[in-house]
């Protein structure tokens, strides 16, 4: 059984509640450069042996046409091949990436604070001297904190009704009271996934954005009808198949080139403490919250593995 006690005293405090709200949680981080990263096979091996010191459990490499990729196995759940190599479930796992212009990284259901952070940090520790990343190639650094929610039935009117019900926006699809033959008389949502960027500092180069992902599952099927109002959530069958997860992602990402790269660091701590405040103030109680409630009211949602569903990198 997944073990979903995020649970640890030197975790942030809106880790002891993901247990009863999300089914997966992951924190990725990405700096993405000016300049293309060095390919040489000697350089690739040295940082990634590197890595292995601290990290053993790094053990899977792999290369894709476009990414070397150094990955551990998956512990602690059940796990299924996902979209852009990541592992699926409620199991660990922790990788990195080395793209053209991009050193990316990933801690998949992290037990504490301390075990979601350790590789980012060594990865900007050691990226810059392995890599010959210099303070004028940073683009950009940032944190996704993602949260897991795997249900079925439509994603998207899910998202609708709990993000957007009720607003006036919603009323672009409630029922207009007559029915003809270029008027609909109630919208079903197919694609609700709302985005949201705000600036966190007066140059706009440190800022926050709020993204949902669906993927309502194929074997699913909208029922018409006056009492469905914004169409029906049911699932066509049961089955892990018909599952898939709902995603909500924060992203605080700060731009810029750095004075100097052990500063790298220092931005990434900066980064922490913004997120823990979005997160603890906003996102759980205005994002996860909500499309919780309505996943529990509909009766779906599970804590089980994540049934093949894709996860971004």
């Amino acid at each position: 059984m997944p073990n979903n006690d995020h649970t640890h005293h030197n975790d942030s405090p809106w880790m002891q509640s993901l247990g009863a709200l999300v089914s997966d949680f992951y924190v990725n981080q990405r700096l993405n450069l000016k300049m293309d990263l060095p390919s040489n096979r000697e350089t690739i091996m040295s940082i990634f042996d590197r890595l292995r010191k601290d990290h053993p459990e790094l053990k899977r490499f792999r290369r894709g046409s476009s990414v070397l990729a150094l990955e551990s196995d998956v512990t602690g759940g059940e796990s299924s091949s996902a979209q852009g190599g990541a592992s699926a479930g409620a199991g660990e796992q922790i990788w990195t990436e080395l793209r053209r212009t991009s050193v990316r990284s990933g801690t998949e259901n992290p037990r504490s604070s301390k075990q979601a952070y350790a590789l980012h940090s060594l990865i900007l520790e050691i990226a810059p001297y392995f890599l010959s990343i210099s303070p004028l190639d940073i683009d950009y650094l940032e944190l996704l904190w993602g949260f897991d929610i795997i249900t079925g039935g439509n994603h998207d009117a899910i998202v609708f009704d709990a993000l957007v019900g009720g607003s006036p926006l919603a009323r672009l699809i409630e029922p207009t009271g007559r029915r003809r033959k270029d008027l609909f008389d109630a919208g079903i949502p197919v694609d609700c996934q709302p985005i949201l960027g705000v600036a966190l500092s007066e140059s706009a180069d440190l800022q926050a954005h709020f993204e949902i992902r669906t993927r309502t599952p194929a074997p699913y099927s909208v029922k018409g009808g006056s009492s469905q109002r914004h169409g029906d959530y049911d699932r066509a069958g049961g089955s892990d198949a018909d599952q898939a997860p709902l995603s909500i992602y924060l992203i605080i990402r700060r731009y810029g080139a750095v004075d100097d790269i052990s500063d790298m660091l220092k931005i990434q701590r900066t980064l922490r403490a913004k997120g823990d405040e979005i997160i603890q103030q906003r996102v759980i109680p205005h994002m996860i919250t909500p499309i919780r409630e309505v996943v529990n009211a509909i009766g779906g949602g599970d804590f089980g593995p994540n049934p093949g569903g894709e996860r971004d990198r």
